[in-house]
C-alpha cells in the first residue's frame, strides 16, 4: 500500500459531494472531487495537519509555519507560476461526522511523514464505511449489517451441525413419525363423523365398537406422538448444547492463537459476549432450523395436499393469506436486522463498562466515582432499554396485521364452508376435517412471522462469531519450527515497531545480550522497554527488522517452546482464582509440592503462605485481591522460577516491595539470575546496579547509552541525569 485515502462526502460549501483526499508515498496531498482533481501539494509546504469535529461535520485543515504577512508561494493545480500564501490554515476537505475516525489517521499518517520524511501505512485500510451502500460500520465489526449475504452466513453456521449429521437426521426420521401420528386424527374424525355418525334419516347408524375403535385410533396415534416427540427432543437438545461446545472452544481456540493486538482492539466484554453468548445464539439457532424448518415444511405441505384433493375450493380460500404475510415479512426484514444489530451492540456495551467496573472496582473506590460508574452504567443500560423498547413497539405494531390476515383464513373456512355444509356441497365430516387442519397450515405462518426477529438477531451473532473466527492471526506459526536451545545469545537487529506503522515506538534497535548476561532496561516512560522485552517474547512481531535467540529468528519457532523456556514478572502481576500451589504450579505444568515450595522459598514466599489457614490449598480470590502488592509479587516471581527458565524477564519485579523486603528478593534474584540470560526493567534505578550492562533507551536515538552503571555515570549522559534526579527526588522525600 503507497497511499492513503480519505473519502469525504461534503464540498467546502457544505454540499453533498463524492470527493478523496490522498496522501501519496512521495509526500503529495492532492483532493478529487466528483472526478476532478482540485489540488495538489508536498506535505513538506506545511507545519502540521489537523482534524476538527464539529457539530454534524468535520474537516481537515493544515497549518503553514509562516508569519503573518510570508508570501512563500504556494502551486494550485494548473497554475503556472506559484501564488502568494499568507493564510496561516488551509481547510482541506469536510465530511460527515462517519468520516471522522478516517480522517483522524490521515492527518496522523501526514503529521509523521512530516516529522521524519518516511511514509508509512497501515498494512490494510481499516474499514469505517460500507463500500457497497456508503453507511458507517459499527465499531464492533467490518461487516455492513444491511450488505452482508444472509443466507452465505446461515450456510457456513449449517456446517457446525455436520459432526452430528446422523443425530440430526434420525431427530428428523422421529419428527417426521411425530407430524404423520398428529396429522391421522382429522382424517379419523371425518371418516367417523361421515360413515358412522352422521344421522341417516334422524338416525346414526354407527355401532359402539365402531365408535371405540376409532377412538383407540386417536389414542394410540396421541400416545404414538408424545412417546416419539420425547425422544427426538431429546436427541436435537443433546445436539444443541455439543454444537455450541463446538463453537465457543473453536472460538476460544482462535482467539489463543492471536497476538495482543486483537486484545487491544477489542474490549473484554466484547469478547466474552462472542464467545459465551453469540455462540449460544447461534447453536440454538442451528438445531431449532433444522428441526423447524423440516418439521413445517412437512406440516404444510401435507395437510395443503390432503385438503385439495378434499376439496380445492376450500383450501384456495386457507391459501389467501399466504402471499400477503410473505409479502409483509419481505418488507420488514432489513428493518428488524438493523435494529437487532443496534440493540446487539447496546448490549455489548453495558457488558463491557460492567466487566470494567467489576475488575477495577478497587480504583472506583478509591477515587469515590461510585456515583460517576452508576452514572455511566444507567446511561448505557437506558440506551439498551429504548431499543430494545422500540424493537418490541417495531414488533408489536408488526405481528397483529399478520395475525389478523391469518386469521381471516380461519373466518373464510366456518362461513364458507358452513355454508356448503348447509346447502349440502360438502359433508359435515369435511368441514370438520378443515377446521382441524388449520393449524398444520397456519401453524407453519405463525411460526414464519416469527422467522425475521429470530433471523435478525442470530445472524448478527452470527457475523461476529465468523468475524472472529476470519480474522488473520499476525502471529504466524512457522509450519517447520527451529526449536533451537533458547539458552544463546538474544538479539534485535534493526528492530522498528509501533502499534501502528505511523506511530513508531522501538526505531532501529540494535542489541546484542550474550549467553548469561545480565541486562537492565532504563529510560523514561513511554521510549520503549516494555515493548522490547514483549518483542523478545513474541508477543508482537517487529514491523520491520528481527529479534533472534541463538541466531535464530524467533518468527520460525513455535511459540510454546519459545514461552516454556522464559520465564517473566510483569509490573502488574495477575493471579488466577485458585490456592497457592496452583498459582505458583501453573508456570510449570506438573509441577510437584516439592518444586513449588522451593519457588515460593526462593521468591521469600514460603513464610507468608505457610501461616495461612490451609497453607499451600489456600484458595486466594481473582487477582489476589486478598493479599498485599509485594505478596502478589512475590507469588509470581515464584512462577517465573519454578520453569528454570534460559531466559529470565523482569518488569518492574520488584515495584510493589517494600525496601527490605525488596532487599531479600534482590538477594534471592542475584542468585537465580547468575548465569542466566536476563533482561531486566526497573524505574528505581539503584535495583539495576548489579547487571553486566544496562541499555539506556530514548524515543529520539532508540538505544542511547550502554555500559555498566559506573561507566554510564562517568559520561554523564542520560542515565547520570535519571540517577541525579531520582537521587533529588529521595533527598526531597
Amino acid at each position: 500500500m503507497n497511499k492513503f485515502i480519505l473519502e469525504y462526502d461534503l464540498n467546502l460549501q457544505m454540499n453533498p459531494a463524492m470527493g478523496q483526499l490522498i496522501f501519496s508515498a512521495d509526500g503529495t496531498i492532492r483532493a478529487e472531487e466528483n472526478g476532478e482533481e482540485k489540488f495538489s501539494f508536498p506535505a513538506h509546504d506545511i507545519k502540521e495537519a489537523k482534524v476538527q469535529p464539529g457539530i454534524g461535520c468535520g474537516l481537515v485543515f493544515v497549518k503553514y509555519d509562516r508569519g503573518e504577512g510570508d508570501l512563500s508561494p504556494c502551486r494550485g493545480v494548473g497554475t503556472e507560476s506559484p501564488r502568494p500564501c499568507s493564510t496561516p490554515d488551509r481547510v482541506l476537505c469536510r465530511f460527515s461526522m462517519s468520516g471522522l475516525k478516517q480522517a483522524g489517521e490521515f492527518c496522523k499518517i501526514v503529521n509523521y511523514y512530516i516529522q521524519t520524511g518516511e511514509a508509512a501505512f497501515p498494512e490494510e485500510a481499516e474499514k469505517v464505511i460500507c463500500e457497497k451502500c456508503g453507511r458507517p460500520l459499527p465499531e464492533e465489526i467490518s461487516v455492513c449489517v444491511f450488505c452482508y449475504n444472509k443466507f452465505s452466513v446461515i450456510k457456513r453456521a449449517l456446517g457446525f451441525l455436520k459432526p452430528y449429521a446422523k443425530t440430526v437426521t434420525l431427530s428428523q426420521i422421529f419428527n417426521a413419525l411425530t407430524l404423520a401420528a398428529f396429522l391421522v386424527p382429522p382424517i379419523i374424525m371425518q371418516q367417523l363423523i361421515d360413515r358412522h355418525l352422521e344421522p341417516q334419516g334422524g338416525i346414526p347408524y354407527g355401532t359402539w365398537a365402531q365408535i371405540l375403535v376409532f377412538a383407540g385410533a386417536l389414542l394410540l396415534s396421541r400416545i404414538f406422538g408424545e412417546g416419539v416427540t420425547i425422544i427426538a427432543a431429546r436427541r436435537f437438545n443433546r445436539a444443541t448444547i455439543s454444537v455450541m461446545a463446538d463453537m465457543r472452544a473453536e472460538v476460544y481456540e482462535k482467539l489463543q492463537s492471536h497476538s495482543m493486538t486483537l486484545f487491544a482492539k477489542r474490549t473484554p466484554g466484547d469478547l466474552i459476549r462472542r464467545i459465551m453468548d453469540d455462540t449460544d445464539t447461534v447453536g440454538e439457532f442451528l438445531t431449532d432450523l433444522a428441526r423447524w424448518v423440516l418439521e413445517m415444511i412437512l406440516m404444510f405441505t401435507i395437510a395443503a395436499v390432503i385438503l385439495f384433493f378434499t376439496d380445492w375450493r376450500l383450501t384456495l380460500l386457507i391459501l389467501i393469506p399466504v402471499p400477503l404475510v410473505a409479502l409483509i415479512l419481505w418488507a420488514f426484514q432489513k428493518i428488524l436486522h438493523a435494529r437487532f444489530e443496534r440493540q446487539w451492540r447496546k448490549s455489548s456495551r453495558v457488558n463491557s463498562i460492567l466487566h470494567d467496573i467489576i475488575k477495577g472496582i478497587r480504583t472506583v473506590k478509591s477515587f469515590g466515582n461510585e456515583k460517576r460508574e452508576i452514572e455511566k452504567f444507567s446511561r448505557a443500560n437506558r440506551d439498551l432499554a429504548e431499543i430494545s423498547s422500540q424493537n418490541e413497539v417495531l414488533w408489536g405494531l408488526m405481528f397483529p396485521p399478520m395475525g389478523f390476515l391469518i386469521g381471516m383464513g380461519e373466518f373464510l373456512i366456518l362461513f364458507v364452508g358452513g355454508w356448503m355444509v348447509l346447502n349440502g356441497s360438502i359433508s359435515l365430516g369435511v368441514m370438520v376435517l378443515f377446521t382441524m387442519y388449520l393449524w398444520a397450515i397456519y401453524e407453519p405462518l405463525r411460526w414464519l412471522v416469527n422467522v425475521p426477529r429470530w433471523m435478525a438477531n442470530t445472524t448478527t451473532s452470527m457475523v461476529k462469531v465468523f468475524e472472529l473466527l476470519d480474522e488473520e492471526s499476525e502471529m504466524k506459526e512457522n509450519a517447520k519450527p527451529q526449536n533451537v536451545p533458547i539458552a544463546g545469545k538474544v538479539a534485535y537487529e534493526n528492530v522498528h515497531f509501533g502499534y501502528k506503522s505511523y506511530e513508531p515506538v522501538l526505531k532501529g534497535i540494535n542489541l546484542e545480550i550474550q549467553p548469561g548476561e545480565m541486562i537492565g532496561l532504563v529510560g523514561k516512560s513511554g521510549v520503549g522497554k516494555s515493548t522490547l522485552i514483549n518483542l523478545a517474547m513474541r508477543l508482537y512481531d517487529p514491523n520491520n527488522g528481527r529479534v533472534t535467540i541463538n541466531e535464530t529468528n524467533i518468527r520460525k519457532m513455535s511459540p510454546t517452546h519459545l514461552h516454556e523456556n522464559m520465564g517473566v514478572v510483569f509490573q502488574d502481576s495477575f493471579l488466577f482464582a485458585g490456592t497457592f500451589f496452583e498459582n505458583i504450579a501453573y508456570g510449570k505444568h506438573g509441577a510437584t509440592l516439592e518444586e513449588v515450595i522451593a519457588a515460593a522459598q526462593a521468591a521469600n514466599a514460603h513464610d507468608f503462605i505457610t501461616q495461612s489457614p490451609d497453607g499451600y490449598n489456600t484458595l486466594i480470590g481473582e487477582g489476589g485481591q486478598s493479599l498485599s502488592g509485594g505478596e502478589r509479587q512475590r507469588l509470581a516471581i515464584a512462577r517465573a522460577i519454578i520453569k528454570n527458565p534460559d531466559i529470565l524477564i523482569l518488569d518492574e519485579a520488584t515495584s510493589s516491595l517494600d525496601v527490605e523486603t525488596e532487599a531479600i528478593i534482590q538477594d534471592s534474584l542475584s542468585r537465580i539470575t547468575k548465569g542466566r540470560t536476563t533482561i531486566a526493567i526497573a524505574h528505581r534505578l539503584s535495583t539495576l546496579r548489579n547487571a553486566d550492562r544496562l541499555v539506556v533507551l530514548s524515543k529520539e536515538a532508540g538505544v542511547a547509552e550502554v555500559g555498566t552503571h559506573s561507566e554510564l555515570l562517568k559520561k554523564k549522559g542520560i542515565y547520570y541525569d535519571l540517577v541525579m534526579a531520582q537521587r533529588k527526588s529521595s533527598r526531597d522525600c
